[in-house]
């Protein structure tokens, strides 16, 4: 029975961390629909989330390779892990002060179900709109731009609101491209999953 919810749990992570539905939502709707989201659960979804920050850092294995190799020489390299130290920022702070609290209180099938909503008209608004792209690569952002989005993402600390989702469209409404705004998203995705699941854990 325990494999099988850990199966269970597994597709689901899989299925919703790259899409912008908030796969800590989810996971904590099938947790408890499967009676799973007592400490053990709780320690599982930190390991599977591990698992899907380590499925972008392979995708994206050239690019934070090229990345470390030229931290000594490369302006541009330096540039890019500057700031997504500026983006993660943000998160971490107020998820070091608010954390607990937002676990208490927010961790639970009703407020996610109210969030998944909510992201819903958000994403649908969001995509109705004219976009100005001003910035077409992530290596043409500034530590503004990057500020930008790591504010968009503290939205992901309500659980049921995509991490994803509000760090692209945020990205989107302060004229980042599709491109960049999504690209950016997955790498900051690695220290921020990386903290999240230390912290958790």
């Amino acid at each position: 029975v325990l494999l099988l919810k850990a199966l269970v749990l597994g597709v689901v992570e899989g299925l919703t961390e790259f899409l912008p539905i908030s796969s800590t939502g989810h996971l904590i709707l099938a947790g408890d629909l499967l009676g799973f989201n007592d400490e053990k659960g709780k320690i599982f979804h930190v390991a599977i989330q591990t698992g899907a920050m380590l499925a972008v850092v392979w995708e994206y294995r050239a690019k934070f390779a090229a990345v470390l190799a030229g931290l000594a020489s490369d302006a541009a390299a330096r540039r890019f892990v500057a700031n997504l130290v500026v983006a993660f920022i943000p998160a971490a702070l107020l998820g070091l002060t608010f954390g607990k609290f937002i676990k208490a209180a927010l961790f639970k099938p009703v407020p996610v179900a109210i969030a998944f909503i909510v992201g819903a008209f958000v994403i649908l608004w969001a995509e109705r709109r004219e976009h100005t792209v001003r910035v077409a690569s992530v290596d043409d952002m500034t530590w503004r731009d990057a500020l930008m989005v790591g504010c968009a993402q503290c939205f992901a600390l309500i659980p049921g609101t995509s991490r994803s989702g509000a760090t692209i469209i945020g990205g989107l409404l302060f004229g980042l491209s599709r491109r960049a705004a999504t690209e950016f998203s997955f790498f900051l995705a690695v220290p921020t999953l990386i903290a999240a699941g230390a912290y958790d854990f």
